[in-house]
């Protein structure tokens, strides 16, 4: 996997868009290392060598149909199916507007891509704790939310999937602290636990992230793309195999992975 690529043949483009972020730059060396061009701006090769991604999801809704991209990402709903064993709290999938209804507060986050007037964060009524969801005039109450119980994460943890096997992780966060640090053997026991139970219900190339609860219990998070994932202090070879898979050509995904393809959003909203 970690080789570079045959100097004879087309060589394949990674493209990190600017402002690049501190894992951007990590994958782009890794990827120069492999024999890549790796391109600021989004552009064909001359060869017409395979292009890859990583960046965020408007600016490649704007560019995947022109590069040929098939960004894999997991489904809006892939936490609601999950068992309460390996949840350890209520999660479900609906929207903005049923979620300002909630009487009690609750963690709510978009499901997938980020949106600045949604930050993930615990909201509530006034004077139940949290702050106020935002109303109609600043989001539509048809936008799909993620809302759950809330708990308390002492350490959380990102792991890059690549087929069902963790293939890079780190720590990333303490009690909702920025601070990486290498993968631990609890996480990493914990998250083949999560991937024999749904490796089947994931895209072949994803982030999961899991965490250990305030009480020693251990808890999945969420799943993220890969493409827009920071690798904190994961390897970063290892994790560019998972971008790779994740944001590369159409034509190569894979047959299970086609149910996982992302549909090209609207570029005039990015």
């Amino acid at each position: 996997m970690n080789r570079r690529t045959d100097p004879a043949g087309p060589r394949p483009a990674l493209v990190l868009p600017t402002p690049r972020t501190s894992t951007a730059e990590l994958l782009g060396r890794a990827a120069a290392w492999r024999g890549f061009d790796v391109l600021a701006r989004p552009q064909r090769p001359p060869s017409g060598a395979p292009v890859h991604w990583y960046g965020g999801p408007r600016a490649a809704d704007r560019v995947a149909a022109g590069l040929g991209l098939g960004l894999l990402e997991p489904a809006d709903g892939w936490l609601t199916g999950l068992p309460y064993a390996l949840l350890r709290r209520r999660v479900r999938l609906t929207t903005l507007a049923e979620a300002r209804a909630l009487p009690g507060p609750c963690f709510v986050k978009p499901p997938s891509a980020k949106i600045e007037a949604l930050p993930a964060a615990v909201y509530g009524p006034a004077g139940t704790g949290g702050t106020r969801l935002p109303g109609p005039e600043s989001l539509d109450g048809a936008t799909p939310v993620l809302v759950c119980s809330v708990v308390e994460f002492a350490a959380e943890y990102r792991l890059f999937v690549l087929d069902g096997e963790v293939a890079a992780g780190s720590r990333y966060a303490v009690y909702g602290r920025l601070d990486p640090e290498a993968l631990d053997a609890g996480a990493r026991a914990f998250g083949r636990e999560v991937l024999e139970a749904a490796a089947d219900t994931l895209p072949s190339a994803v982030c999961v992230d899991v965490g250990r609860l305030a009480d020693g219990t251990w808890a999945v998070v969420e799943a993220n793309m890969p493409w827009f994932a920071h690798c904190y202090a994961a390897e970063p070879e290892r994790a560019l195999d998972v971008v790779l898979r994740a944001a590369g050509p159409r034509e190569r995904v894979h047959g299970r992975d086609a149910r996982f393809l992302r549909a090209a959003g609207d570029p005039a909203g990015a």
